[in-house]
């Protein structure tokens, strides 16, 4: 068979907070990457004003955290709400409502600055066409795409539709997307000359939901949610009088003396892709689920996607696993998405219900009492108590360590060349043997995936790693940061973990 010449290994569409996330993560593994945006550049408009403690994390994983910023563009606020119920995070040990107030245009400045830097080409004004059904069971994906210098073909081993709830990439994919319509309209808009106090988690009153944020200097974020506003299509627009008439209807404060940055509706529609992967096309991010936004749920599940799929892609796209790697994708992070679409839809009747809704409001008030219950809420709104289902083979059931599969905290480590921990130790987006006892057997099992999992020999802070750790004498950290393998398991288990999540071991 003749070879056919690939533009790259994988091509990303969408050059939104996802698909440069994911270009980054190609980059660290090892592919060749190029990301496609219809757009002739960024809008500079920001839908999203922040993202969960988890996303967090996975920024600071990758030691780009810093390109936020420090001191107030990164606060973080200890008090979350679940549906407009108040309560205080740190019932979750170590869990914060995630930051605020960074515009989303800031994060998808951040992620394209570091995915450039990693190699990704990255190009703006292409809008992808058609897709040939050869995605399905021939060895690479072809497009046609619009250009600024016309249409041309673009062909990969792999397709990845980043490209936001009405992607063009799953269309073509013929992938499913069911769920629900949406039943009203609600407004945001970025206003100028009007001083409003900031609501931050947002205020129920009689006529609906109102939240404000201060932006910068003079400009202010407001979402509006009047109860009763018909839902629209995505055909329609919205006016600033408009809003300010809502603003107004809801709160009683008249803001149509100011202006707007720009103003723009959305809804409480709810679909999730049936299927995260068909052939050699994948989705991630808004492509596979949309949501009510909540807390920044929906950019934050996004990257998370990103860091769940760049790693095992990468693998499979250069050769270095097969492709059943990827069907984990899809195990692991749909029913994340189920979850997702489960817990903004219960927000929404809370949030948004009204009068109706305020029976269900009382109750939950009243739970949040409850420690449990607080650690409980705090954990699904915040992304820290995922736990991906990793199998009889890695050790699941009765008597598995509590850390396996989910994502291993920031645990202070003493090595032969000093102080680190493990975040830094992720870095580079491979995997990490930590070994945390100086066993010469553990660290004689990685041997042969030199270049794909970092050993390293450490002792843990007694504080920070003590209850989390549970005596693990050894953990395999996936470059997601969830926990593969632990000490446990002996070192035949630790080489199927190795094989399963990493690929075939070299040969020499």
């Amino acid at each position: 068979m003749q070879d056919i010449t690939m533009d790259a290994d994988v091509i990303v569409v969408g050059a939104g907070p996802t698909g440069l996330m994911l270009a980054g993560e190609l980059r660290l593994g090892g592919a060749e990457v190029i990301v496609l945006d219809k757009l002739a550049e960024p809008t500079g408009q920001s839908r999203g004003l922040g993202f969960t403690a988890r996303a967090m994390e996975v920024f600071d994983q990758r030691g780009i955290l810093p390109r936020f910023g420090q001191g107030e563009s990164l606060a973080v606020s200890d008090v979350g709400h679940f549906g407009g119920v108040q309560f205080d995070f740190t019932a979750l040990e170590g869990a914060h409502f995630g930051a605020r107030g960074i515009p989303q245009s800031q994060t998808e400045a951040v992620l394209a600055g570091w995915a450039a830097d990693l190699g990704a080409d990255i190009r703006h004004g292409h809008e992808v066409l058609a897709l040939d059904e050869g995605f399905l069971d021939g060895d690479h994906a072809e497009i046609t795409v619009v250009t600024p210098d016309g249409v041309r073909r673009m062909r990969a081993r792999y397709l990845v539709g980043c490209d936001g709830g009405k992607s063009t990439v799953r269309k073509l994919a013929s992938i499913g997307f069911p769920g629900t319509e949406a039943t009203r309209a609600m407004f945001l808009a970025d206003i100028t000359g009007v001083d409003l106090t900031p609501r931050y988690l947002g205020e129920t009153l009689p006529n609906g939901m109102v939240m404000a944020a201060p932006l910068s200097e003079g400009v202010h974020r407001i979402i509006v949610c009047p109860h009763g506003a018909a839902a629209r299509s995505a055909e329609d627009t919205v006016t600033f009088e408009e809003v300010a008439k809502a603003w107004e209807h809801i709160t009683g404060e008249d803001i149509s003396g100011g202006g707007a940055e720009w103003v723009s509706f959305f809804s409480d529609a709810t679909r999730q892709a049936d299927r995260y992967r068909r052939g050699r096309v994948l989705l991630a991010g808004d492509a596979a689920h949309i949501h009510l936004p909540a807390g920044g749920q929906g950019l934050s599940t996004g990257v998370q996607d990103a860091v769940n799929l760049g790693f095992k892609l990468a693998a499979v796209a250069t050769g270095r696993a097969d492709q059943a790697l990827l069907d984990t994708y899809h195990d692991e992070r749909h029913p994340v998405g189920r979850r997702l679409l489960m817990n903004t839809r219960a927000q929404g009747l809370v949030f948004l219900g009204g009068a109706k809704a305020e029976p269900l409001r009382s109750i939950l008030t009243e739970l949040t009492g409850h420690d449990v219950v607080r650690r409980h809420l705090a954990g699904i709104v915040s992304h820290l108590d995922i736990r991906y289902d990793l199998g009889a083979d890695a050790g699941e059931g009765e008597g598995a360590h509590p850390l396996l599969g989910r994502r291993l905290a920031r645990i202070a480590l003493t090595t032969a060349d000093g102080a680190t921990d493990t975040f830094r130790l992720l870095h580079a987006g491979r995997g990490v043997l930590l070994d945390l006892a100086g066993d010469a057997r553990v660290r004689a099992a990685a041997t042969d995936f030199s270049g794909r999992v970092d050993v390293v020999t450490a002792t843990a802070s007694p504080a920070e790693g003590g209850a989390v750790l549970a005596g693990a004498a050894a953990v395999l950290i996936r470059p997601d940061g969830h926990v593969a393998w632990t000490g446990s398991g002996g070192t035949d288990a630790l080489h199927t973990a190795l094989t399963r999540w990493f690929g075939a071991p070299a040969q020499h």
